[in-house]
Parts: C-alpha cells; structure tokens; sequence
C-alpha cells in the first residue's frame, strides 16, 4: 500500500452507503480497501499512469 496519503471526500446516498459496507464487510474487506481497488481497476481501464513521486528534502 502506498505510504502517503490523501483523503477523498465522497458524498452518497445513505441507502448505498450501508448496502456497500456491509456488502464489503461479508468479503472481508473494508470500504475504504474497496474504494481503492476501485479507483485502481478505473485508472488501469483508461490507461492513466499514476505513481508516487519521491519526496524532496525541505530546504531549510
């Protein structure tokens, strides 16, 4: 898993929002694994590159 991390807000339906926890909880997964794995598969399907990029040292 990457090391840095950026939050993503995500606005949906309560209704969906239960049904996907518990749908990712019977497949022993945590939504937020799925989301990723989500975005993942979607990048790969439009052949959108993506990597982390190394850090710099601050200047002081």
């Amino acid at each position: 898993m990457e090391d840095n991390k950026a939050r993503l807000t995500v606005l949906i339906d309560p209704a969906k929002k239960k049904a996907f926890e518990e749908l990712c909880a019977s497949q022993d997964v945590t939504s937020s694994q799925m989301v990723r794995q989500l975005i993942r598969q979607y990048l790969e399907k439009h052949g959108v590159a993506y990597g982390t990029a190394p850090r710099r040292a601050r200047a002081k």
